[in-house]
């Protein structure tokens, strides 16, 4: 059986299951109905146990996959997507990433089983793998972020049920308590987690392994706000009431977040889809293109064909990544205290590779030194900068190996070609009839029975050429005219200076070297990058400080010691300076702040130590602190306005990219060949006519 039958056949049998196991299905369920209880308490025994068995045999494949690198890849990136959604129940988030795993890969294997037997080759194969493996990442995406929609969206419930319990009650425990009946089972499984987390003997510990697994920063803010409520009391002035007035501020953030993230889903809605397009018609394009002009295959089988190919997914790679970025709906994958050891580590224990990472890397009292140094630190990578240079240099050797492996194989697929490209005197408009098919392929077999025979050595050659070419029609004894032996001979003399013309060549090797150092300097542009994406999640870190600071400065007894303790029981991403500051102040606070300050990257962030070093040195925290309301109304606002002009930017750039690789696919792998068969074709008719 053909590899094509099989396949359908393994897809025919799969469809023929489910429709049966569909069928069994809607039975069970109309027997249950007809028959009561007995039929209805049996077939629920048989129900669970289906999924007891359906369960453990998910929790035992995810143990084994966890033992499989490849496999163990893969499923902690599903794991990682959905661990917000079950952060509190171990087996269930197993189950519901076997769940994923075997759902995306079992429908996609079977998709690329049946495209790769309608279109088999290779290039078509690794074009469908790379579009799988994307797909999939979009779709868990796509998901993950509608559930983290929804889960905003109940965040408003929640803080208008708590705001209307607080007001029965005055007292924050009992309102989030009563709050939680009534609400949807997700933000309600948060809630109870708050309440039990402030309940708590110790409730500043709870609420730091409630930190750990919260899945946005509002509710984070949330449980931090409630939680200095309940130990400092609330304070109720003109503007009403501080825990009130905090929760008004999480409603406007959230109600900010749910209008970005809607406005950027309308206006990037499909791009991602447009943008993988391209993917699943290079195939078709090329089958047409090669079945209606033959000399097409002469584009396609190229070195111009392979180099436009591989560019063409490497535009499709770029634009859909870069359209991933431009979404940047998740929040800062940053954790302080990450325990993994990176492998330049490890790496740096040779003492070649130390020594090499010395050699390259920046004097320490340079300034580019420093200068990578503050890069480093401010996107939170764990590394000095002798080991980044073992990054770079291995980032190097890696792109230089990938350039100059291409390169060769773009040699071997030339010299591949010429062996065996057919005369152009056969090619013509439309399809070859069978005549002229079996002509052509005579003619490639004698080409290569010459050029095998001859080698590169004697290529120029061309009685030599001449005389293999009389003796292969002898040992065939297929005689000819020797007046078509000219052409024969000119045509294999210019194969063979093709073929001796297919070399390493000085500026493959500087573009090996160019590509390396591309390699060299992509880390750098990659931290640079980070860099700038987490400049908003700073600010918005920073915000929340504020928010918590208009509850802190109208408590009399505080100190700023105590302001940092809370501050750092929040902290996210300036956690580490604020660990640093907490460890020295008792030595002397006024210089662990300024110590603070200067490792701070944010300017916001400056200014917020400022003040606390100056609620320190002179006056009063609430002195210190009071322009904070206005200054939190003029972020707030800047914000609204940054959100916009980045939609307006990214609505354009989006479509842009979003179709760049379809433009590519029509006028890279079709118009261009087109045109240069026209040329092709009009030399060969010229060459034709000079004849005659």
């Amino acid at each position: 059986m053909e590899l094509k039958n099989f396949l359908f056949l393994i897809v025919g049998l799969s469809l023929c299951g489910f429709v049966l196991l569909y069928g069994f299905g809607r039975y069970m369920a109309s027997r249950e109905e007809q028959h009561g209880s007995p039929v209805a308490g049996g077939s629920r025994t048989t129900i669970q146990w289906i999924r007891g068995k359906f369960t453990a045999f998910l929790h035992r494949s995810y143990a084994i996959s966890m033992k499989i690198p490849p496999l163990r890849y893969y499923v902690v990136k599903v794991r990682f997507r959905i661990a917000a959604l079950h952060v509190y129940d171990e087996f269930e988030l197993r189950k519901e990433t076997m769940k994923f795993v075997y759902l995306l890969s079992g429908s996609f294997v079977s998709v690329i089983a049946v495209l790769t037997a309608m279109n088999p080759g290779l290039f078509f194969l690794l074009s469908l793998l790379i579009a799988s493996a994307v797909i999939q990442g979009l779709l868990l995406d796509g998901y993950v972020n509608r559930l983290e929609k929804k889960l905003l969206e109940q965040m408003l419930d929640l803080f208008t049920a708590v705001r209307l319990s607080y007001h029965r009650h005055g007292i924050v425990s009992d309102a989030i308590e009563e709050s939680i009946e009534g609400l949807p089972p997700e933000i309600a499984l948060h809630a109870t987690m708050i309440y039990e987390a402030l309940s708590d003997g110790k409730p500043d510990e709870a609420l730091e392994r409630y930190y750990e697994t919260a899945p946005n920063r509002f509710l984070k803010a949330f449980a931090g706000i409630s939680r200095m409520v309940m130990e400092f009391g609330d304070r109720k002035k003109e503007k009403g009431s501080l825990y009130l007035r905090g929760l008004s501020s999480l409603t406007g953030e959230i109600q900010l977040e749910l209008i970005r993230r809607g406005k950027l889903d309308h206006l990037l809605k499909g791009l991602n889809l447009i943008a993988l397009v391209p993917f699943f018609f290079t195939k078709p394009i090329e089958i047409w293109a090669r079945r209606n002009f033959p000399l097409m295959d002469q584009f396609y089988l190229s070195k111009a064909g392979v180099m436009i190919k591989i560019g063409l997914v490497l535009i499709i790679l770029v634009c859909y990544m870069l359209l991933q970025k431009m979404k940047g709906e998740e929040e800062t994958a940053y954790r302080a205290g990450n325990s993994k050891v990176p492998w330049e580590i490890r790496v740096n224990r040779w003492i070649f590779v130390r020594k090499l990472s010395l050699r390259f890397a920046p004097r320490p009292s340079s300034s580019a030194y420093g200068s990578v140094q503050r890069l480093l630190k401010d996107t939170n990578q764990q590394l000095s900068v002798e080991f980044f240079q073992i990054r770079r240099i291995a980032m190097f050797v890696l792109c230089t190996l990938v350039v100059s492996g291409t390169l060769y194989f773009l040699h071997w697929k030339s010299i591949n070609w010429i062996m065996n490209e057919p005369p152009a005197s056969y090619v013509f408009f439309g399809t070859m009839s069978k005549e002229d098919a079996k002509e052509a392929a005579k003619a490639v077999e004698l080409d290569k029975q010459v050029m095998r025979t001859i080698g590169k050595t004697k290529a120029s050659d061309i009685d030599m050429i001449a005389a293999n070419v009389t003796e292969a029609w002898k040992e065939t004894g297929s005689l000819k005219d020797k007046s078509m032996l000219a052409s024969i001979v000119e045509r294999i003399k210019g194969k063979l200076d093709r073929s001796n013309n297919e070399y390493t060549k000085w500026w493959e090797l500087l573009l090996a070297l160019f590509g390396g150092v591309i390699g060299y300097y992509a880390p750098l542009w990659v931290l640079m990058f980070q860099r700038k994406m987490r400049l908003m999640d700073m600010r918005h870190e920073v915000y929340q400080f504020q928010n918590m600071l208009t509850i802190l400065r109208e408590l009399e007894r505080i100190s700023v010691e105590e302001i940092l303790e809370w501050l750092h029981s929040y902290a996210v991403i300036f956690k580490i300076p604020l660990q640093k500051c907490l460890l020295h102040y008792g030595h002397g606070g006024e210089e662990a702040l300024r110590q603070m300050k200067e490792e701070a990257g944010l300017d916001e962030f400056r200014q917020l130590a400022d003040k606390l070093l100056l609620a320190a040195e002179k006056i009063t925290i609430y002195d210190a602190f009071d322009e904070l309301e206005n200054e939190m109304a003029y972020h707030f606002e800047r914000r609204r306005i940054d959100y916009e002009k980045s939609l307006d930017n990214k609505a354009g750039i989006g479509r842009f990219i979003g179709f760049a690789p379809m433009y590519c696919l029509v006028f890279a792998y079709l118009v261009i060949p087109l045109v240069w068969m026209s040329f092709q074709q009009m030399s060969i008719y010229f060459e034709q006519i000079q004849h005659i």
